[in-house]
């Protein structure tokens, strides 16, 4: 039987998918570091109301409140015995979100995404982790997300081979089919040094295959778009290509973060997002409701055309790093196994 996000694909040329969730939860009330995850638990009717806000802007596909939502994460806040209980409430109230816009005003299928994000820790020989304990975090968020009534796991902002193959063990323990998009942040690569290329190498030889595949976050819609254009060339026929970017640059406004990216930024990223063929278009980190609105607009007033060159992608979002630029001609590689000399860091929840 086929999956609710190829169904959906078989009738239409592109999804819109959701903006940043916890940019978004900041303005509700949520306090730096403290977790959003909780908010399934502590005020579902918020976490409910967020969802409708990027259903009702017209989002086909919204990400569930769980980006940091394994033991490993959870841990931090003394949540690690709760995991199963809150990815399947985060589940669930993207669920009743879908179901009351529909009941109101008829909106049409939502695909309802479970986020799994990096677990923060690194994996061997740098850190603790094997794919074998990842895939056993994974595996009981995962199960919580089924449990809810997730459509599809969407493994997220990941940046090692490892991590993203720990993760799929454990969508696929749980009987999800899954999306994986990493995070292209580091002078065109991930922080763990795998380019787009490799990603979509990495993406053919996993079994079973991803529904669809890009990159997430980052620093900015240009560089995203840099990579998407070096996925495209690397892709095989069937591929379904995802872009998730982030709205433009954090910078503190008066205490607050805010991101440079506008509306109509964010409405031409989605444009050459499309003509680059990509079929999956969202936002990342303070991208809000009114970008994805503009988004949506953009998209459905816009005729897909050639793919874009870099400078039209300069011209129109910006300046990219020198390295994401080169890739584009650069052969396929072997994946990274052993990257040495990165950071590790909490990625992507203090401003997603």
């Amino acid at each position: 039987m086929a999956d609710r996000l190829t169904t959906l694909l078989e009738t239409r040329p592109w999804l819109l998918a959701d903006g940043a969730t916890g940019t978004n939860f900041f303005a509700m009330g949520l306090q730096h570091g403290d977790a959003p995850e909780l908010w399934n638990l502590e005020r579902p009717d918020d976490v409910v109301r967020h969802y409708r806000s990027f259903i009702d802007a017209g989002s086909d596909i919204v990400l569930t409140n769980t980006f940091g939502g394994t033991a490993n994460r959870l841990k931090l806040h003394k949540a690690d015995d709760r995991v199963f209980e809150i990815n399947k409430a985060a589940a669930e109230l993207a669920r009743r979100a879908a179901l009351e816009a529909r009941a109101e005003s008829g909106r049409g299928d939502v695909i309802v995404a479970g986020s799994m994000g990096p677990t923060g820790d690194l994996f061997e020989p740098i850190g603790p982790l094997t794919i074998a304990t990842g895939a056993e975090s994974f595996t009981e968020q995962a199960r919580g997300l089924a449990a809810g009534g997730a459509d599809l796991a969407w493994i997220e902002t990941m940046s090692a081979v490892d991590e993203v193959k720990a993760a799929v063990q454990g969508a696929t323990a749980a009987g999800l089919p899954y999306v994986v998009t990493l995070s292209f942040d580091t002078n065109g690569r991930t922080m763990m040094g795998v380019t787009p290329a490799q990603l979509a190498k990495l993406a053919q030889e996993l079994d079973p295959r991803p529904l669809a595949f890009g990159g997430n976050c980052g620093t900015g819609a240009s560089e995203l778009m840099a990579a998407l254009l070096n996925l495209e060339s690397a892709k095989a026929a069937g591929d379904v290509l995802v872009a998730k970017s982030n709205c433009g640059i954090p910078q503190y406004v008066d205490g607050a973060i805010e991101y440079s990216g506008t509306p109509d930024l964010m409405a031409d990223y989605a444009r050459l997002a499309l003509d680059a063929g990509v079929r999956i278009i969202g936002g990342c980190c303070g991208t809000s409701p009114d970008h994805v609105r503009a988004m949506r607009a953009a998209l459905e007033g816009h005729e897909k055309g050639s793919a874009p060159d870099m400078a039209t992608v300069i011209s129109k979002l910006g300046a990219i790093s020198k390295g994401a630029e080169q890739q584009q001609a650069s052969p396929l590689g072997d994946l990274p196994a052993a990257p040495e000399g990165r950071r590790n860091r909490r990625r992507g929840r203090a401003v997603r």
